[in-house]
């Protein structure tokens, strides 16, 4: 098989479309990633959507907490929906070609769900500081109007933000090189392919990073302080336990989720590896949806409880039907021996 790394270079004044070289340089692993990454992405999909389900149709996880992980649970399907399919395309694709218009279309709806889901889990964050440290007036700090208005505002400011950023980056010449050395249509190795001075572009988008990543994470860590401070002054040790049990996956996906997209957006861009990026990116990306369900949800006891309740219903009825129809075709049997 040919490498990637052998194409000729299109000799464009204008580019038209880009290749994407992800995961190029493991041309021997394309059906073994391909296996590996499909399984994840039926995973994702599949808790997700669980996730969501049995928060609708459980009343007792009508709350905000729940409320919030809901709505990051869609954001995520979005999220790795922009992404994953593509990706697995094109491991079993001879030309990894996407178009110019498709390229910004991605770029833009990656970085709106991503920093979507930056500022949920600020919210998050803030969500655990209300209920630990002021129960009392827990219902009137987050009540449903305060819960859609912060959800709709997370939501607006990622599309905002990230229509900003990624006509920073597309309003660029782009001329000669096509060659994305990434899976997808990530922010650094789309511009570095830009012709001219791309200082002040890059400076911008740096700063817009900084205000997703810095400010929301600054947050949460002050909203820790208080909720640690709190739990210590808890007499009981079983009390301690529980109010930090509701914390803990919140702190798991916070920890994996910032650590790696600060990595990869807050660094100067004289230091972009492609090789790291794509490994890092890979984390953030495909394993922290993974975490979403597996580690915040399906690990939390109510919504454990949920599902084995929903289930329980769905055997109840089944049967309940079976029943019927057994009665029915008995009666029926009866009617035509008589």
């Amino acid at each position: 098989m040919v490498s990637w790394e052998e194409l000729p270079l299109k000799n464009l004044t204008t580019v038209t479309e880009f290749l994407l070289l992800g995961f190029s340089n493991l041309q021997d692993l394309q059906l073994v990633l391909f296996a590996i990454f499909l399984c994840l992405y039926i995973i994702i999909l599949c808790g997700n959507i669980t996730i969501v389900t049995v928060i609708l149709l459980e009343h007792s996880l009508h709350i905000p907490m729940y409320f919030f992980l809901g709505v990051l649970s869609v954001s995520e399907t979005c999220y790795t929906f922009v992404i994953l399919p593509k990706m697995l395309l094109n491991l079993l694709s001879v030309l990894r070609t996407i178009s110019f218009t498709s390229c910004a279309i991605q770029m833009f709806f990656f970085l709106s769900f991503a920093i979507n889901n930056c500022l949920l889990l600020g919210v998050m964050g803030y969500d655990r500081y209300a209920a630990i440290c002021h129960p009392l007036r827990y219902p009137i700090l987050m009540n449903w109007r305060a819960c859609r208005l912060l959800a709709a505002t997370c939501g607006l400011s990622g599309f905002l933000i990230s229509m900003v950023g990624t006509t920073l980056v597309f309003i660029l010449p782009f001329c000669n090189s096509n060659k994305i050395r990434h899976y997808f249509c990530d922010i650094s190795p789309v511009i570095h392919l830009a012709c001219g001075n791309t200082y002040i572009n890059e400076m911008i988008i740096f700063i817009c990073g900084v205000l997703v990543l810095v400010v929301p994470l600054i947050f949460i860590c002050f909203s820790y302080v208080f909720i640690v401070s709190t739990i210590l002054r808890i007499p009981s040790t079983e009390g301690k336990r529980k109010a930090f049990s509701t914390c803990a996956s919140h702190l798991t996906v916070v920890i994996v989720h910032y650590g790696c997209a600060s990595f990869v957006y807050l660094r100067p861009s004289s230091k972009v590896s492609s090789g790291k990026d794509q490994l890092v990116t890979v984390t953030y990306t495909i394993v922290t949806p993974l975490l979403n369900p597996m580690v915040y949800s399906l690990r939390n006891r109510d919504v454990q409880m949920a599902i084995r309740k929903e289930a329980t219903s769905e055997v109840i009825f089944e049967h309940e039907i079976l029943e019927i129809l057994y009665h029915n075709h008995e009666e029926a049997w009866h009617k035509i021996l008589v």
